[in-house]
């Protein structure tokens, strides 16, 4: 994925993986996770839930880490409120 992003000049990658991650960065790549794209659709008003899609990646066996499921979680309830404020 990282080869073909540098070759058709792809500036964002989506990897959940560390390792992954960090040789993307080190390409010169933006990364972002699953967990990135769910906050940009809900942002973009694409009506999900984040805790069932959370629970969805886990039991598929998606390993997210609990700083990043309580980002996620905190910054859904921010967009939420947000929205609703408009």
């Amino acid at each position: 994925m990282i080869q073909l992003a540098l070759n058709e000049n792809i500036q964002t990658v989506c990897i959940d993986e560390p390792a992954g991650t960090r040789i993307a960065r080190l390409s010169g790549l933006l990364v972002t996770g699953s967990i990135g794209i769910l906050l940009r659709a809900k942002r973009e008003g694409y009506p999900l839930s984040m805790q069932q899609s959370i629970e969805r990646m886990r039991n598929r066996g998606i390993r997210l880490s609990e700083t990043v499921v309580n980002f996620a979680l905190r910054d859904w309830v921010r967009v939420d409120e947000c929205d609703r404020s408009l």
